[in-house]
């Protein structure tokens, strides 16, 4: 990318430069959302991901297949780290989002081809965007409370038609309560758990997938006192070559004694289950299986946490265990009942006195449906937390239709050459009805015209099309609804990283850093 000494780019030279960046940038945007725009809709087909040791995915679900693929292209992979951030934060509408930033992508390439400043197209896609977005908020429609059919019908549309998982989230949302549903951290959806074999059903409490340490220990507490322990169950290290002296004997001595102490006292407290993150050494196996405790060794952090936050433990080291007895009582977490199932492989705490929460547990045939189970119910999960806590818009494309006419408006009053940034907006909010059409098998210029004729018309916001008849049809009467979450989130990613990649006027390789400069 560099130039001779003394020679300066020509103006045009800069122009078709920064189109070639444009046009290579829109390309990569293009294939990206080409893998994923076929599954949008009720009838989107799935997508065949085959890695390289020949194992085979099948989904529809947007974030699954974006996280999949092979990219190498940066503003590739730009978008997917956008899709991504999407799923994280509202838990769907990844593809949604990817679709419209192409389409931001692509009439805004057009409209710099033509001569319109690049400045100038994103000035007025902001405008655009958050004349969309305010649209948008203003038209959401409240959930009243657990009973309102709107709220099962997101978890349906987001779970693909599956009603059994949707009456599972909904059910979760119930038993967690909307309080716990709107603190910032907690997600619905970490909370799905699939099995092979298992029935449907949502429980107060977690799941872990371990087993007890050993089948002489009980397969079922109640009132359990639990202990958790983020280290190892064993006697602390001494060095080998300090074994070898009279010294280092003697205080691998001592420390196995204290060890012993520190079971003892545990055991005094009543602990009935305890769970440990590393290994557990043979005496206190023995100790706690006399005892009648169920054990949990090699519990991953994550479980850990969970275990403590939901039974209100406070997890403690192996050298915490000599702390004084009051000092230990204080650290034991309760739960109701602790139990192991042995058939699905996994330990259920139910009735904690920490976090409430509900675990969804859903079944499924084979390995293969699981995982595409577990997909769906987590997208069903975040559907219906989102719904409950920010309401819901028209599905099936209608809601961005509606707001592109209010775009369109705002279009109508700009003055200057920003107004170009808006007609990319309007065409972009276009997209999702227009894929949602052609996926179902008709001709979406057709009937994007029939449904924005009858909008016009005075025939509502909630127009769209429906994908078994092909007719003009309210999506509220249909029941088909979006969390406004999902839709405000989408347009907003899209925007950014649209505006990230149109900013971009030149693409250099950078010096491999491993590579000294001579």
């Amino acid at each position: 990318m560099s130039q001779p000494e003394g020679e300066t780019k020509k103006p045009g030279a800069e122009v078709d430069e920064r189109l070639s960046a444009l046009l290579s940038n829109a390309s990569a945007i293009r294939a990206v959302a080409a893998a994923v725009e076929g599954t949008l809709g009720p009838k989107g087909l799935n997508c065949m991901l085959v890695d390289r040791f020949g194992d085979v995915t099948i989904t529809n679900d947007g974030c699954a297949i974006l996280d999949k693929i092979d990219v190498t292209h940066p503003a590739a992979r730009m978008l997917i780290n956008t899709a991504k951030a999407q799923d994280r934060q509202v838990g769907d509408g990844t593809t949604t989002a990817t679709i419209l930033a192409d389409a931001l992508v692509r009439e805004g390439v057009n409209q710099v081809a033509k001569g319109v400043p690049v400045t100038k197209v994103i000035e007025g896609m902001r405008a655009g965007l958050e004349r969309a977005i305010e649209a948008m908020r203003l038209r959401s429609r409240a959930i009243r409370d657990f009973d309102d059919p709107l709220l099962a019908r997101a978890a349906v549309i987001a779970g693909r038609g599956e009603h059994d998982i949707a009456q599972l989230a909904v059910g979760a949302c119930r038993l967690v309560g909307r309080a716990a549903l709107a603190e910032p951290e907690f997600r619905l959806r970490e909370w799905v758990v699939a099995n092979e074999g298992a029935h449907n059903e949502v429980f107060p409490g977690i799941v872990i997938e371990k087993e007890r340490m050993n089948r002489q220990m009980p397969r079922l507490v109640r009132r359990a006192r639990v202990l958790v322990i983020d280290d190892a169950l064993e006697p602390e290290e001494v060095e080998q070559e300090a074994l070898a002296t009279e010294s280092g004997f003697a205080r691998y001595l001592e420390l196995k004694a204290q060890f012993a102490e520190a079971v003892k006292r545990v055991l005094a407290l009543g602990v009935n289950v305890v769970v440990v993150e590393r290994s557990v050494s043979d005496e206190a196996e023995e100790a706690l299986t006399e005892a009648g405790a169920m054990v949990l060794r090699r519990v991953s952090a994550r479980d850990l946490a969970r275990i403590a936050d939901h039974t209100g433990a406070r997890p403690v080291k192996r050298t915490g265990l000599g702390r004084p007895a009051q000092e230990l009582e204080r650290c034991l977490g309760r739960a109701k009942v602790v139990a192991e199932d042995e058939r699905q492989g996994h330990v259920r705490f139910e009735g904690g006195k920490g976090r409430h929460v509900a675990t969804m547990l859903v079944g499924a045939a084979t390995a293969e449906i699981k995982e595409e189970r577990l997909r769906i119910a987590e997208d069903a999960a975040s559907a219906a937390q989102q719904a409950l806590l920010g309401g819901v818009l028209p599905g099936g494309g209608a809601a961005e239709v509606a707001a592109s006419l209010q775009v369109q408006q705002l279009r109508d009053s700009m003055a200057g050459m920003a107004a170009y940034g808006a007609d990319c907006v309007v065409e972009a909010l276009k997209r999702p009805l227009a894929q949602i059409v052609s996926n179902a098998g008709f001709n979406p210029l057709e009937k994007m015209g029939n449904v924005m004729a009858e909008m016009a018309a005075g025939g509502g916001d909630a127009l769209a099309i429906n994908c078994d008849s092909g007719e003009v049809a309210d999506m509220l009467t249909l029941g088909v609804v979006d969390p406004t979450a999902v839709k405000v989130h989408a347009l907003q990613a899209a925007g950014e990283v649209a505006e990230a990649i149109l900013r971009i006027s030149t693409i250099i390789r950078k010096r491999d850093p491993e590579r000294r400069s001579a």
